[in-house]
């Protein structure tokens, strides 16, 4: 009698520590940033570097991220971000609707996570035009970093496009 408690005790301790689900949306998307507009506006970040900037409010267990410079069709009818905790690795991944055009540009995604815990992360991006490119992933630690930033050089096609 006393091993099944323990076992009932256990099992619901078990299901406590893996409920870690987290949601999110995407907030806001950017016009495409084409050439002329890019090359008329003074960036704060480079159009060869993809950025991830996130801020942490801990008391909302709220991760805010703003993806800068991330790459998708021209036309993409519509853009879409998932969300997933896998072990300690956040996954944002990104995607559009549809291809419409046939050219590429630059976006800024601003995504709010929530469910996430003050805590020790890796975060990955999937981003899709991004496949041979270097990836998007770094560690996190929420509690001693609530905000921060990270970035990747890019040089191929949308991005660096206003250097041309």
């Amino acid at each position: 009698m006393a091993l099944m408690a323990a076992t009932m005790l256990y099992q619901c301790e078990k299901e406590k520590q893996t409920d870690t689900t987290l949601t999110g949306k995407l907030v806001k998307t950017s016009e495409c940033k084409d050439f002329l507009k890019s090359a008329l506006v003074v960036e704060t970040i480079a159009d060869t570097l993809s950025c991830l900037q996130y801020q942490y409010d801990a008391e909302n267990h709220k991760l805010a991220v703003k993806h800068v410079n991330t790459g998708f069709n021209c036309c993409p009818d519509e853009l879409y971000c998932a969300f997933s905790l896998i072990s300690d690795t956040i996954v944002i991944k990104e995607s559009e609707k549809s291809a419409l055009c046939h050219c590429n540009c630059l976006y800024d995604m601003d995504i709010e996570i929530t469910g996430v815990d003050a805590r020790k992360y890796q975060v990955k991006v999937v981003e899709p035009y991004a496949v041979n490119m270097d990836k998007l992933i770094f560690e996190v630690d929420l509690v001693q970093e609530p905000e921060g930033s990270f970035c990747v050089t890019r040089k191929t096609y949308p991005w660096g496009v206003s250097m041309w």
